[in-house]
Formats: C-alpha cells, structure tokens, sequence
C-alpha cells in the first residue's frame, strides 16, 4: 500500500505516513489536484498532514493515489544567484570538480520545493543527485546571511533570514522568500519548481 499508515491526530485531523519526502510531495499535489477535503494538506519529511478532514473516511478518498503517480506541476520559479559563498569550493572538493564546474551542474537541475519548515519561508528543495551528496558543517555558523543558497545531504534550500546554520553555502540571492503582504508569503511553496541562474 502506497500510504503506509494512517494515524489520526485528533477528530478532525490525520497523518499520512508515505517512505519519504518526495512522497509526501506527491500525495499533499496529487491530494490537492484531486480536491481531497480538507482544510490544510501539509507535507513534510515522510508524513502529510490532513486537517479540517473526515477521519473515518480519508483512507478511501487515498486509496487511489501512489507514488508513482503524475506529478501535477507546479509554478517555476527562477532564482538569480552570486555564486561566491564560503563553501564554493568545498562542494567543489567534495565532487571532484572546479567551482565553475560547481555553478554549470547546479544551475542544470531543477529541483522542487516538497516541504517547508526551520523558519519561515524556508523549503527543502529536492533534485540533488544521490551522488552528490554533501555533509554538513562539523560545526554550524552562528550567523548565515539571508538569502544564501546552501546544501546538506541531497538537499537545497534558501535561508529567508539570517540564521545558525550548518548548510554547505554556495552563493547568495536577493529573492524575498517571505512576505506576509503576498497572497501566498512562502515564494517556494511545496510544489514549486525551481531553477537557479548565475547572476550578472
């Protein structure tokens, strides 16, 4: 069964729990383009919040959904980057590459925002090839700037402010992340597709 397990989390509330993030990415789109009821339908790591929802029916309203289901797309978003950040060139270390050769990959993929959370704003991004994977900092900053785009394990995430922080940083970028004045304040919204560019 593709939803492992269903645990209720009140009378009007349910998590669904799936294999990992890019699952809980699929069911929350696949939920929401389907119009499964509910108030709020929240991703996150291996799990997908449904509230304001009829418990007692919500296995069947999911019973159709798997991971290998058609993402629906989302919005692309276009992120201009400084590629000058502090751990440029060991990312660059830890692929075996140069740092140029760092900026041509990642601005090559494009990843997808699959769930928010550590501030506001924030999204983990997936699309990082297995392979190039990379450790945190042994010892996180006291202080990243906002806006710096950073990576940790198969991860890549934006910090909307300033913030500790333990990400590999590689550039940096003046998109605001968060606005409480927009529609919608998370720019990167799980479902978003983003693409990096090197600016100027």
């Amino acid at each position: 069964m593709a939803v492992v397990n269903l645990v209720p989390v009140g009378p009007r509330a349910c998590l669904a729990e799936v294999e990992d993030a890019v699952a809980a990415a699929s069911l929350a789109t696949w939920a929401r383009a389907q119009g499964v009821a509910a108030v709020e339908i929240v991703p996150a790591a291996a799990t997908v919040l449904f509230d304001g929802v009829d418990v007692a029916s919500l296995g069947g309203s999911l019973s159709s959904w798997s991971p290998s289901s058609d993402p629906v797309p989302g919005p692309l978003v276009r992120v201009p980057v400084t590629y000058a950040g502090p751990d440029l060139e060991t990312v660059a270390a830890h692929w075996g590459c140069s740092a140029d050769e760092v900026v041509r990959a990642h601005t090559s993929w494009e990843f997808r925002a699959v769930f928010s959370g550590f501030a506001p704003g924030f999204s983990y991004l997936s699309g990082l090839p297995a392979e190039r994977s990379v450790p945190r900092l042994d010892s996180p900053r006291a202080r990243v700037a906002p806006g710096s785009v950073a990576l940790a394990d198969t991860w890549c995430g934006i910090y909307p402010t300033a913030s500790p922080g333990g990400w590999l940083v590689l550039g940096t970028t003046d998109v605001v992340l968060w606005d409480v004045d927009r529609p919608q304040p998370a720019l990167l919204a799980p479902g978003t597709r983003v693409r990096f560019e090197a600016a100027g």
